[in-house]
């Protein structure tokens, strides 16, 4: 084995997938247009493999934080929500799997940091005011 590569012959670090992503959402959020998955391995360095950045949009498909279009034989890829979207998307599945929702938002609320805790109450506040009387009953009554 030759050793005198150095830092040549290392390969790049392993990211989680989160972290992948994220930083493919934050490319696809800086394109200009819908763009092909070379045009996303590109910008993200070249260092992943067509194959990867190719599952980790079909993932992502899924989450349905981007949608697509064919055009001819390749697919157009666009950003249906950001980090802070996809976020939310696996928050609101983690809390799927859970049978007692209430248990866990309760947990969840109660471990925050106390201005987190105002924000999230703020938040709320304010969409419930911007939600009609009829539509606020309706979602009250389904959970």
């Amino acid at each position: 084995m030759d050793r005198s590569r150095g830092d040549a012959g290392r390969r790049p670090r392993k990211r989680g997938q989160g972290e992948l992503e994220s930083q493919v959402l934050e490319v696809l959020s800086s394109a200009p247009e819908p763009v092909t998955a070379g045009w996303v391995q590109q910008r993200l360095g070249g260092e992943l493999a067509y194959t990867t950045v190719m599952t980790i949009l079909s993932r992502l498909l899924a989450k349905q934080a981007v949608s697509r279009s064919r055009s001819g034989r390749v697919y157009l890829w666009l950003a249906a929500s950001d980090a802070a979207g996809l976020a939310a998307i696996r928050m609101r599945r983690m809390l799927d799997t859970e049978s007692d929702r209430d248990a866990v938002l309760a947990s969840f609320v109660s471990a925050l940091p106390p201005e987190d805790e105002r924000r999230l109450r703020a938040l709320l506040a304010g969409s419930t005011e911007e939600r009609p009387a009829a539509e606020r009953s309706a979602a009250e009554r389904e959970h």
